[in-house]
């Protein structure tokens, strides 16, 4: 699959592979759902928050079956990021551990390691959702584990 020309600023091919994989990776374990979602910049008077809410719902985030879902939101060329995580999840981590997954995840963007930092923040995160929602007999991946590019 051919990727819009500014992912390549700052991932491969490989990269977004890479992340998918660690999506994969990280949903073995538990019921919950996690997406990446990049996107090139912010809507005029969008902020980071606001917009990834939106692309949560957009991608289907909120119809999980355990509202459990994840979304690590990227707007590349402002340089914002954002994580929402649905009812479910964020009743039992709350906003502490969100601010911990993402100052980690700016610290290695700073460092060059954007690849780098969202495998980990999907691996935290699906280290998370094992705890609190371990794979049911019948679970299914119910969205995709790609890359969504906006």
């Amino acid at each position: 699959m051919r990727h819009p020309r500014w992912t390549r600023t700052l991932f491969t091919h490989e990269d977004l592979e890479a992340i998918a994989a660690a999506v994969h990776e990280a949903e073995r374990s538990t019921s919950g759902e996690i997406r990446v979602h990049l996107e090139r910049r912010l809507p005029r008077a969008a902020d980071a928050l606001a917009r990834a809410t939106h692309v949560f719902t957009r991608l289907g985030m909120d119809a999980t079956a355990e509202r459990n879902g994840v979304l690590l939101y990227l707007a590349v060329e402002d340089r914002k990021l954002a994580i929402v995580g649905d009812r479910g999840v964020h009743a039992r981590v709350g906003d502490e551990y969100w601010r911990r997954v993402r100052d980690a995840m700016v610290e290695r963007l700073r460092a060059g390691a954007a690849r780098d930092a969202i495998v980990h923040a999907v691996l935290d995160v699906g280290l998370v959702l094992a705890k609190f929602f371990p794979p049911r007999p019948d679970d299914t991946n119910e969205l995709s584990d790609e890359v969504s590019l906006g």
